[in-house]
């Protein structure tokens, strides 16, 4: 396992803007959100609350409308759609929820694996090593079609993380997979994690909730609470702003508090005016 921790993925005011028929759209608010090496994290919220976009935008597939995205020390914002297109084969691997979409259905397991290794600068005794890492050594040499979802969908994590990327971003990996699938991808997950990759999801998964290191809750677009190691956090954004978790803001209606600190017992206050 990896001891050394340090902030592979750093966004700061993340801001995502779409035009349509009724006006602009903000589907991403100003997040900013720090997520260290080796760690697992999960976006959560409802549906419309900015999840794909901003995992799209951290996966180096979409350009944010304005702020920052930086990828281990490289911020994507500022280079160009070539640049941004060889930075993302180097740093970041993205998986998508149906397995099928992630491969290629006329190449082997292990065909699929070292085709990415090869542009990471690996070769062959790395990609035997990643596919038996995650269960799929002796699948090595079957197509996709010959393999159940969960297999393809590791195959998919095994793809993404040959060659040592910073990140691996996931969106919904597990919504088409049964009980015992979904279990083996998550253990793929871990596995890869103690390696020093970052694995970032967006799920309505309980059972990937219960896995991950950090859960990430967005409203509106907006970061409403991270809960580490089962404690909810307060979010306090580049500018100061602190986002209340939604069972304690419905307790100011006029949106409008008296905050104090006091900095020998460091404790905040929150109070009503």
């Amino acid at each position: 396992m990896t001891s050394e921790r340090r902030a592979v993925i750093e966004c700061t005011g993340l801001l995502r803007v779409f035009e349509s028929a009724s006006g602009r759209v903000q589907a991403v608010r100003g997040v900013d959100l720090t997520i260290e090496s080796g760690r697992t994290a999960a976006v959560v919220g409802p549906s419309g609350s900015g999840k794909t976009s901003l995992l799209r935008m951290i996966g180096g597939l979409d350009e944010p409308s304005a702020g920052d995205v930086l990828i281990d020390g490289v911020n994507l914002a500022r280079l160009s759609r070539s640049a941004r297109r060889r930075m993302r084969a180097r740093l970041i691997a993205n998986v998508h929820q149906r397995p099928t979409d992630n491969l290629l259905p006329h190449l082997t397991a292990l065909d699929q694996v070292v085709r990415v290794a090869h542009r990471r600068s690996s070769g062959l005794s790395e990609s035997l090593r990643i596919l038996d890492q995650l269960g799929l050594g002796d699948r090595a040499h079957h197509l996709p079609g010959q393999m159940s979802g969960g297999e393809q969908q590791r195959l998919a994590f095994a793809r993404g993380a040959v060659g040592g990327p910073a990140v691996i971003v996931a969106d919904e990996p597990t919504a088409e997979l049964d009980t015992s699938s979904t279990d083996r991808v998550l253990d793929a997950i871990e596995r890869l994690s103690e390696e020093g990759i970052t694995v970032l999801t967006a799920t309505h998964d309980p059972r990937v909730l219960s896995r991950v290191d950090e859960v990430i809750m967005l409203r509106d677009g907006s970061v409403a609470s991270v809960t580490d190691s089962g404690t909810e956090l307060a979010v306090i954004d580049h500018a100061g702003r602190i986002q209340l978790p939604p069972e304690v803001r419905e307790h100011f209606p006029n949106r409008r508090a008296r905050i104090s600190w006091d900095a020998e017992q460091r404790i905040f206050t929150v109070e009503e005016p």
